[in-house]
């Protein structure tokens, strides 16, 4: 008997050290994580970051290098220590591992680098022609467009000539690019291309000749 009652009273004294045990490998999750969202964390990291991107740049446990900074026109941040980043073409996740690279080479060992946008840079192409609705259309916060979707989004007129729809961009070294694109094959999927839309593209909907 008085083995059995020396046994619970150890087991009592170990409850609560069990509990603080558990209260100490908790993990503090960030509001997407805690909203159940993996989906958006994902779009979040794989999207490309864009000149005049308001980004924070956090290093864990070192908060007096953390800044908010306004990427480039020439998609570049300054960072203390490292000085000058260029993020062009970087996703979310490319630019925290190439931070972390950076600090990692001289200064921190394995630094634990976090990047979030605070702000969207506008994102928009233009659209002009036989379709209801002309002028700028912006992209979704985080996600790419398609020339499929801003031609439709824009509603094309009965009078519109969606096989000779026609896509100008202007290339990094100012010289103009234009594309003829059948719109119509893209709708029955008689096409392979997706013709992804980049900031800037200007898209023109002629009219059927009648």
């Amino acid at each position: 008997m008085l083995r059995l009652v020396s046994f619970w009273l150890v087991v009592a004294a170990l409850l609560p050290l069990r509990a603080i045990a558990a209260s100490e490998i908790s993990v503090t999750k960030s509001p997407k994580e805690a909203s159940g969202d993996p989906k958006s964390s994902a779009v979040s990291s794989s999207y490309v970051l864009q000149p005049q991107d308001l980004i924070r740049v956090q290093i864990y446990k070192q908060e007096g290098l953390n800044r908010d900074l306004r990427i480039s026109q020439e998609g570049k941040i300054t960072l203390p220590l490292i000085g000058p980043v260029d993020l062009n073409g970087k996703t979310v996740l490319q630019a925290q591992e190439l931070i972390r690279g950076l600090y990692d080479a001289d200064y921190f060992v394995n630094p634990q680098i976090n990047v979030t946008v605070l702000e969207y840079a506008p994102r928009r192409v233009y659209i002009t022609g036989a379709v209801e609705h002309q002028g700028a259309i912006d992209f979704p916060k985080e996600e790419g467009l398609t020339l499929l979707a801003a031609v439709s989004g824009a509603g094309p007129t009965r009078l519109a000539n969606k096989k000779a729809v026609i896509l100008k961009r202007t290339l990094p070294d100012g010289r103009t690019e234009t594309n003829k694109i059948n719109v119509d094959d893209l709708l029955k999927g008689d096409s392979n291309e997706t013709w992804p839309l980049q900031p800037g593209d200007v898209i023109t909907v002629p009219e059927r000749a009648i």
